[in-house]
């Protein structure tokens, strides 16, 4: 039995989904779901699909919305953003105990960690790299409102409503104090840039998250985190996940990093891209950055805290301390930049 899956109800409710379904349904975990939970669900003629379903056991209110997920994967289906076809929602409780969402398996590597990233071929590398900054460029200039997002959430003080939001989680899940998490609010808060415009902003942009196959980008993944606002806080993201390997020496969490292999274009190069295509100024870039590891932090803490009570699954393996010490890293990181 795979917990988080009710094999004979999702199946059941899968063949009158999906028409191409054959025969019985075999499901396992994939690997790297550190929030929602994401299995694969391998038919008899080896048919792949993925579902996503929330973490086991008690959850934030309003975190974990398979209905907002679902909603944004298929307003942003007909864009030039890849995501992959959605094949339908449950949000009938008795089937799995919590709303799920169905959507095609995509193939290709999900640039995850250092060692994924050696099977890019090096003279695929700059083009990968040219093709994750085009998609969010592609991202942040969609009409949300063309696309129905327009109403997915408030457009203004982005940076004001993060700040309150992971604040809460920090302080709903905090096991241990962290001196830098709260210098670091106390100066996020007190430099805060002013917000131009607003854009659908995807929140967990990196590598990670994207499928590549021979070159080429397939898929953008995980939009748990989307909403609107700053589209700035994207590019901080990212450029906090951009390590070249020079950069890469002193970092304790290197193998987390697939741009440490090398052959990448560097932030400079990618900059220069985003501010001509958006027309956005990137002058207060280390700002987001901070911010971006902040929340990472705040993210990380609630993660550190469902692994520790279960609610993830069981994972003998688990290396709870360092995912503590991950958290500590980040918060330190958000302090650096902030007092540059």
């Amino acid at each position: 039995m795979l917990e988080g899956i009710n094999a004979a109800n999702v199946s059941a409710w899968l063949k009158d989904h999906v028409p191409e379904l054959v025969g019985e349904v075999r499901y396992s975990l994939i690997a790297g779901g550190h929030s929602n939970l994401t299995y694969q669900c391998e038919d008899e003629a080896g048919n792949c699909y993925v579902l996503r379903r929330p973490p086991l056991g008690h959850v934030l209110q309003s975190a974990h919305d398979m209905g907002r997920e679902h909603r944004i994967i298929d307003a942003l289906s007909d864009s030039n953003v890849p995501v992959p076809l959605n094949y339908g929602l449950c949000t009938a409780a008795e089937v799995n105990g919590a709303d799920f969402y169905v959507m095609e398996y995509v193939d290709g590597l999900v640039l995850g960690d250092y060692a994924t990233a050696t099977q890019v071929p090096e003279d695929k590398r700059r083009q990968v790299g040219l093709r994750v900054m085009d998609i969010l460029c592609d991202l942040h200039t969609t009409d949300m409102d063309a696309v129905g997002l327009g109403d997915l959430g408030r457009k203004e003080a982005y940076l004001a409503r993060q700040l309150k939001r992971w604040t809460k989680q920090w302080e709903a899940t905090k096991t241990d104090p962290i001196p830098e998490m709260e210098e670091s609010y106390r100066i996020l808060t007190e430099t805060m840039p002013e917000q131009v415009g607003a854009s659908i902003v995807h929140g967990d942009f990196r590598l990670g998250n994207m499928i590549v196959k021979d070159g080429s980008m397939q898929a953008i993944l995980d939009w748990e985190l989307c909403t609107l606002g700053d589209p700035l806080a994207d590019v901080g993201y990212l450029f906090n996940n951009w390590l070249t390997p020079e950069e890469a020496v002193n970092e304790p969490d290197r193998d987390i990093f697939p741009t440490c292999v090398g052959g990448y274009p560097g932030r400079d190069e990618l900059s220069a891209i985003y501010s001509e295509r958006t027309g956005r100024d990137l002058t207060h870039i280390n700002y987001y950055r901070a911010f971006s590891h902040w929340r990472l932090a705040a993210i990380g803490q609630g993660v550190f805290k469902r692994y520790r009570e279960g609610a993830m699954g069981s994972d003998k393996q688990l290396d709870l301390e360092g995912k503590f010490e991950s958290v500590m890293h980040r918060a330190e990181q958000a302090l650096a930049l902030l007092q540059r």
